[in-house]
This record gives C-alpha cells, sequence and structure tokens, in this order.
C-alpha cells in the first residue's frame, strides 16, 4: 500500500479477485478516498436458498470527498455483471442461484445503510473499467 495511512481495516486488506484488487489500489491511490477498509462490516440476513440465518460481509467501507467537497460513506460490493444483472444471469444455474442469494444479502445491506446513514454500492467490472 502506498499510503498506509488511509487503512482502517482491523485485519490484512484481503481480496478474491483482480476486480477488488483493482478497487483496493483505487482506494489507495485515488486523493479522494479518505479512508477505506475491506471486509469490515458484517451484516445479518436470511439465506433464501436455505431458509438460515447467516451474515453478510460486504467486500469494502469507503470514505470519501466528492465534488460537492462532501464526505461521503459507502459499502461496496464487488461482483461480476453475471449475478448483478438478471439480463445477464442467463440459464447458469450457479449464476441464477448467486442473484437470488444475493437479492437478499444486498435488501439487508440497504437496510443496513440506511439505518447507519451511509450507501450501498454494487460495482461489477464495467464500473471498475470506467474508473
Amino acid at each position: 500500500m502506498a499510503h498506509p495511512e488511509k487503512y482502517i481495516g482491523t485485519k490484512i486488506p484481503f481480496y478474491r479477485s483482480s476486480w477488488e484488487w483493482t478497487f483496493m489500489r483505487f482506494c489507495d491511490n485515488n486523493d479522494n478516498v479518505q479512508k477505506w477498509a475491506s471486509e469490515a462490516v458484517q451484516i445479518p440476513y436470511r439465506d433464501p436458498l436455505t431458509g438460515k440465518q447467516t451474515i453478510y460481509v460486504p467486500d469494502f467501507f469507503i470514505q470519501y470527498v466528492d465534488a460537492k467537497s462532501r464526505i461521503l460513506v459507502e459499502l461496496i460490493e464487488i461482483k461480476p455483471a453475471s449475478q448483478t444483472i438478471l439480463e445477464r444471469v442467463g440459464k447458469n444455474k450457479y449464476n441464477q442461484a448467486q442473484y437470488v442469494k444475493n437479492q437478499a444479502k444486498w435488501a439487508a445491506a440497504n437496510l443496513w445503510c440506511k439505518q447507519q446513514g451511509i450507501r450501498f454500492r454494487i460495482l461489477n467490472e464495467n464500473d471498475l473499467f470506467q474508473m
């Protein structure tokens, strides 16, 4: 990390994909990102595939300054478009199951974020490569 003072996570930054690694580098190198953490928040939700109560851990927490000099806080999830956009899910059973499960996770995350006064956002590969 070029700017370790910006990282506020309690554990070593962790990524599961090159897209998450790309986002970490963006957070570390972007002057507008003031603070960030990897997998820092746990949100309870009911898994619709099993019916069990479980935990969802969004990929990133970030605090940044926007173009209007406002300080904003967001939870960010990085997912492939094939698991986030219904039209891209197709007939692949795995992607269909992931889509259903993700919808439950993201509903819980949206509610949790609303209660905290912050935003939840999902980024896919198209968003990352436009950054």
